[in-house]
């Protein structure tokens, strides 16, 4: 009877202090949870990714501030930021369009929705005082394993 390799779902949180050198830690923290995982093709798109939420969430935020990364399939990552700020930005609010040529703010977040596979946002609410904010997410996927073509 052959031997079965189960790889488990993983998930790694990094919790960030409202300090300028987090999105740093956080890059590095990124970089070094891929490459344990196989998954280091996603460096560039995750890091890009990563660096626009987490740079978002110590400019708009009073607190403290999280990043979640979770394997979501083969090749597949998802990242999250909770922060302690409620308000959903643009174009993360679904109603926002894309900034204006010569606008000076809101570059990043729209190129967190062009390059990400998947994204989207919600509030969370702790029920407590300082436990409301919100959650930032984003999926990014690498290409399919050698011999399978993606679906038409």
């Amino acid at each position: 009877m052959p031997a079965a390799t189960v790889s488990p779902p993983w998930a790694y949180t990094l919790q960030l202090p409202r300090d300028p050198r987090a999105p740093g830690v956080a890059r590095s923290t990124l970089r070094s949870v891929l490459r344990a995982h196989g998954m280091a093709e996603l460096t560039d798109t995750a890091e890009l990714l990563a660096s626009e939420l987490v740079t978002n969430a110590y400019l708009h935020s009073e607190g403290a501030y999280s990043l979640r990364l979770r394997g979501a399939g083969p090749q597949r990552v998802r990242l999250g930021v909770r922060d302690t700020d409620p308000h959903i930005p643009a174009p993360f609010n679904w109603n926002a369009e894309a900034p204006a040529v010569m606008a000076e703010r809101g570059r990043g977040l729209h190129l967190v929705t062009l390059w990400a596979e998947s994204w989207g946002a919600y509030p969370v609410g702790g029920g407590l005082p300082g436990q409301d904010g919100k959650l930032l997410w984003v999926e990014c996927t690498g290409k399919p394993e050698d011999g399978q073509d993606e679906l038409p």
